[in-house]
């Protein structure tokens, strides 16, 4: 091919763009809350669509730098990466803005959906939309374990693995912090003594040579002295991360008491915030364990419906917990029977501020030490062991969906074949053709609504 040598010269040639301005920033952090469909791999593409191809704030050795430090923390990668670059570009409110405004839309969206979920839920359009939609994502979790699973299973010992933890908690009932606990372990002692096993097989891979041209933040632009490590950074952002814990968490335990139900769900869902190795599908068993059978914030079947929002809704896929927290604050009626909107809307933004806070500490904390840390084996075998035991637990919550939706009363009730298809026809789709989450949800909504019309 001789297209890429001229290509390559002219990119030599440009000039780097012009130094962004913080309300430049600003726009477009707001703009990409409003269009970050399509899960993480989505919304990293759309990020290096923008930010490294087309307005070329970053370079793509620097994105991919900080993608792969993001992909080490617990919570979501690509709001992580989202204020990682915020940070680097304009310090720690650049970081805050992008990071919040990642979530901000998705929470606004989610808690007028969630309202219309509990208020209007069992009309006859929205019962027969769900009825399509259930199917739907029962194949979506199946697609996701099959996802993570080809890129973390490499060898028989990471399958082996995944094994343990799906028995684990499909036969024994563990808590998933004890299996993700227990995955470290063997992945820190394996990384020493059998380290060709643990080696990180999820990376997003190195630089390609495609040059973009000079970006505004460049692979030899220096590292900006904000986001040098310094002791005194550390012992700042320690202070001020705790006590924006702190204080909201004793406030709630002072006013309400520790037993009521904003103050379990914002401590509930800081612990799970520390355990989303994987993606939003591996926290999600932790959840159902304690939103659902724990508390009984909300029914089994209120959890999938709540999976379908999240997935219909930009942000982050994690957002599924201010659905959790809007229908346990509103079934609890935490604020009396008069303010069950209130009630639901406290709680859903609660829980979406102690669920997103510590990726906000992680990345201003351990921004500085990236370069100290990365492909280190020490740091990575634990996070590849991780991952293949999320393989399991996701997989057992394609189990758990499936059993609810196609043996809706249970086993003696019945087996519903037309949820069956349903969901045979998505997973169909979604493996044989690549077709898009949100397109595949929609037909099956539509499916499901015409269905329940024609057997009324």
């Amino acid at each position: 091919m001789s297209s890429p040598a001229p290509t390559t010269e002219r990119n030599e040639h440009a000039t780097a763009p012009a130094p962004v301005g913080f309300r430049e920033a600003f726009l477009f952090w707001l703009k990409l809350g409003f269009i970050s469909f399509g899960g993480p791999a989505g919304q990293i593409a759309i990020m290096h669509q923008e930010l490294v191809e087309r307005r070329r704030w970053i370079s793509e050795r620097r994105f991919l730098h900080a993608l792969n430090y993001c992909m080490v923390l617990p919570g979501p990668e690509a709001q992580q990466l989202a204020t990682y670059i915020g940070w680097l570009m304009h310090r720690a409110r650049g970081g805050i803005v992008a990071g919040a405004l990642f979530v901000l839309p998705s929470l606004l969206i989610l808690i007028g959906l969630s309202w219309v979920y509990v208020a209007f839920g069992e009309t006859t359009l929205v019962a027969g939309l769900f009825y399509g939609i259930k199917p739907a994502v029962t194949a979506i979790v199946v697609q996701a374990a099959h996802r993570i699973g080809s890129r973390a299973l490499k060898n028989r010992v990471l399958w082996a693995i995944a094994a343990a933890s799906f028995v684990a908690i499909a036969g024994f009932n563990l808590p998933f912090p004890a299996i993700v606990l227990g995955a470290a372990l063997v992945g820190a002692i394996g990384g020493r003594l059998s380290p060709d096993h643990f080696r990180a097989g999820g990376a997003h891979g190195k630089a390609d040579d495609e040059s973009y041209g000079p970006a505004l933040i460049d692979d030899a632009t220096p590292t900006p002295e904000h986001a040098r490590f310094a002791w005194s950074r550390v012992a700042r952002v320690l202070i001020v991360g705790g006590l924006l814990w702190l204080v909201p968490m004793a406030l709630l335990a002072g006013a309400l008491g520790w037993q009521h139900t904003l103050t379990q769900m914002s401590w509930f869902f800081t612990k799970a915030a520390l355990l989303t190795f994987g993606g939003a599908y591996a926290v999600l068993p932790y959840v159902y364990q304690g939103a659902v059978a724990h508390y009984g914030w909300l029914t089994p079947t209120q959890m999938i419906d709540g999976l379908a929002l999240g997935e219909t809704t930009p942000g982050p896929l994690i957002m599924v917990v201010a659905f959790v927290g809007f229908v346990g604050g509103y079934a609890k009626s935490v604020f009396g029977p008069d303010s069950l909107f209130l009630a639901g809307a406290v709680a859903a933004s609660l829980v979406t501020w102690f669920t997103f806070l510590p990726s906000f500490i992680f990345i201003l904390l351990g921004g500085p030490l990236v370069e100290t840390t990365h492909n280190d084996l020490k740091f990575t075998a634990p996070l590849t062991a991780i991952t293949a035991a999320v393989v399991g637990v996701v997989l057992n919550l394609a189990l758990f969906f499936g059993y609810h939706v196609l043996w809706p009363q249970g086993l003696g009730g019945g087996f519903d074949l037309v949820s069956a298809l349903i969901a045979l026809g998505a997973a169909l789709v979604l493996f044989r053709f690549k077709a898009n989450v949100i397109h595949v949800i929609a037909a099956c909504a539509v499916l499901g609504f015409a269905l329940r019309m024609s057997m009324a």
